[in-house]
Parts: structure tokens; sequence; C-alpha cells
């Protein structure tokens, strides 16, 4: 299944929920976009995708200082679900659904 599109995600961090924007977009193996959402919008690197799972980095800075979120997503149709590790402060779950 592409992961090629906008994906309306709610994420569930240690600090609450927050809801982002992913826009993805696949060639090949390689996964490229951006993350929007209160911190503003972030550039994916090191993005790989292989069938129906993926995988990112998001270099953010924030109150804490810069840091580097590690993401591994699956899809499945419509909907996609995954993880981030929050560098020190933990993982978070994120699930979402691809617009139309």
């Amino acid at each position: 299944m592409s992961i090629d599109g906008t994906w309306k995600v709610t994420m569930t961090t240690p600090m609450g929920t927050q809801d982002v924007t992913m826009t993805l977009a696949s060639d090949g193996g390689t996964l490229t976009g951006s993350v929007a959402g209160p911190q503003g919008n972030t550039e994916i690197t090191e993005g790989t995708v292989d069938g129906d799972s993926a995988a990112w980095k998001l270099e953010v800075s924030g109150p804490m200082g810069e840091m580097t979120l590690e993401t591994k997503a699956t899809v499945d149709g419509d909907a996609i679900k995954g993880e981030v590790q929050l560098g020190s402060f933990g993982t978070a779950t994120f699930e979402g659904t691809r617009e139309a």
C-alpha cells in the first residue's frame, strides 16, 4: 500500500495529545515529506519505505533544545500508525487517516 498523501494524525505524547499533518511521498525505497504541527513545519530526513512500513527522522528545536525524533510507521489502506522516539523524553504513539 502506498504511503503517499496527506495524513491527519494524532500523537499521544508524555505531554498530552498533539494533532499534526504529515505530507508523505515515496520514490522507490526513499520517503520524503514534512510534518506540520504546533512547533511548525519540519522536513523529513533519512526517510525510507519498504512495503507497508516506513521510517524517518525529524530534526526539531524547542524549549528543551535540539532533538532528533525517530519515527516508524505502518500503513494499512487509508490508516497509518506508529511510534516516535522523542530523544531522552520517551516514546509517543500516533495514528491517523489519509485525507481524500
